[in-house]
């Protein structure tokens, strides 16, 4: 989602970012705090103790709407790249010979959970954002992003490695 996300910026705001491929999760971080490179799309979690340290500058959230994580952090499209968001998507699926029955009721136990305040604030601890939507809602969400960054992919010739 990071390497999308800057990928998605750079052909809206038409400016020139080298993506650099680090092979572990801290490494990116590591190397933004030394000064190897200027920038970087992350999530919240793991930069989160670097931002509240005063060693890294938070800029912008990716989605459409200010993070309850950061909410002083305006996003990409108010700070001026109209129509520019990118999220990170997480979701439960199943087997597509799953039976309706068994679908519904998975996702009214899932709904039910997500409503209590444990597991919300569990995962916002870890820089999730919940929320739920039916599953008819969230297939169409999944094919409507994968055509979206199907495009991104293809006009930045990103290639399956």
């Amino acid at each position: 989602a990071p390497h999308l996300a800057g990928e998605l910026f750079k052909s809206m705001a038409g400016v020139k970012i080298m993506m650099i491929p680090y092979k572990g999760g801290s490494m990116p971080i590591n190397a933004l705090l030394v000064g190897e490179v200027h920038l970087m799309f992350a999530t919240l979690a793991p930069v989160a103790p670097h931002l509240k340290s005063g060693r890294l500058k938070a800029l912008a959230v990716t989605g459409l709407k200010p993070s309850l994580l950061a909410p002083w952090l305006p996003t990409v499209a108010a700070s001026g790249l109209a129509g520019y968001e990118v999220e990170s998507i997480y979701g439960i699926v199943a087997p597509a010979r799953t039976p309706e029955t068994i679908i519904n009721r998975l996702d009214q136990e899932i709904v039910r959970y997500l409503k209590t305040v444990e597991p919300k604030e569990r995962l916002l601890n870890i820089g999730i954002e919940a929320a739920s939507s039916s599953p008819r809602e969230y297939g169409t969400l999944i094919k409507a992003e994968m055509a979206r960054m199907g495009k991104v992919i293809k006009d930045a010739g990103i290639r399956i490695e």
